[in-house]
């Protein structure tokens, strides 16, 4: 197979689907959700999740405020309300009040758990780094939300019950679809 050899990386990142999660954020009385498609895990044992967001974005701020977030994890059903977050800014408007976002406090942070997500993380921050453009924002997670029937009773997420959201960049987004088929074989272990 031939590829092509691309140098001008200004939209590098549109070759492959990453998750998109709305983070929420919590200071001095003020909530802000925002779209985010740049996050992994990156530690088990401590539990530490990765989110990356760039210093001009109002969720930024919050964040450096607060030292806690939340990353809700959404199905496609809830694609307009992704897609109504990422269009605007939290600097300028109430989110949760102007797109009438439905959710709790977390339980161990102040940032909102979205009633929407399948599952979600709150998170405390341990750790920000600058790279490139963007900083990366390290979170312990000091406790997870889930919703029983997104999961399989072997507490894989269940893709015929909840078609997780992807985002394709540039505003589009997709979902999978069907069952997972193939599960990586493991040797048995020994105690």
């Amino acid at each position: 197979m031939t590829k092509i050899v691309q140098t001008e990386l200004e939209s590098y990142y549109y070759h492959y689907p990453a998750g998109a999660t709305i983070v929420t954020t919590h200071s001095n009385g003020r909530d802000n959700a925002m779209a985010v498609a740049w996050h992994t895990a990156i530690s088990r044992d401590t539990p530490i999740y990765l989110v990356s967001i760039s210093p001009k974005r109002f969720t930024h701020k919050l964040l450096v405020e607060s030292g806690e977030f939340t990353v809700n994890f959404m199905s496609m059903d809830s694609g307009p309300l992704v897609g109504q977050i990422a269009g605007c800014s939290g600097a300028d408007i109430d989110k949760f009040a102007e797109l009438g976002i439905k959710s709790q406090p977390g339980s161990q942070v102040k940032a909102a758990v979205l009633d929407g997500a399948q599952a979600a993380y709150e998170c405390k921050v341990v750790g920000q780094h600058t790279y490139g453009d963007h900083d990366a924002f390290l979170g312990e997670i000091v406790a997870v939300q889930w919703e029983p029937s997104a999961f399989s009773s072997d507490a894989s997420l269940d893709l015929d019950a909840v078609k997780p959201i992807l985002y394709l960049g540039e505003d589009y987004y997709t979902s999978t679809t069907g069952t997972v088929e193939h599960k990586r074989d493991l040797p048995a272990r020994t105690v």
